[in-house]
């Protein structure tokens, strides 16, 4: 459900632009998509978690805007972080 700090870095750590990037677009999706992972597999074994469920469509939601945004800006970094995350077919 949560990611602990460790995951967290490194999922920023392997994400970021620079040095000092914690909160560039890339990054918020990578931290999203392991959070939303993480509450699918949740799901999976407790599918009357309407709360939970509730939740995972807001993080959706969150991480479908971010890539909006990064396609209406850059369509080459949009294609990136899909491929790089693996979360379009």
């Amino acid at each position: 459900m949560t990611i602990t700090k460790e995951r967290k870095a490194a999922v920023v750590e392997e994400y970021r632009k620079d040095a000092s990037d914690t909160g560039s677009p890339e990054v918020q999706i990578a931290i999203l998509t392991e959070r939303i992972n993480g509450l699918t597999e949740h799901m999976r074994t407790h599918r009357r978690d309407y709360a939970s469920r509730r939740g995972l469509l807001g993080l959706v939601s969150r991480r479908r805007r971010l890539l909006d945004y990064v396609r209406r800006h850059d369509p080459q970094r949009y294609l990136d972080i899909i491929g790089a995350l693996g979360i379009r077919k």
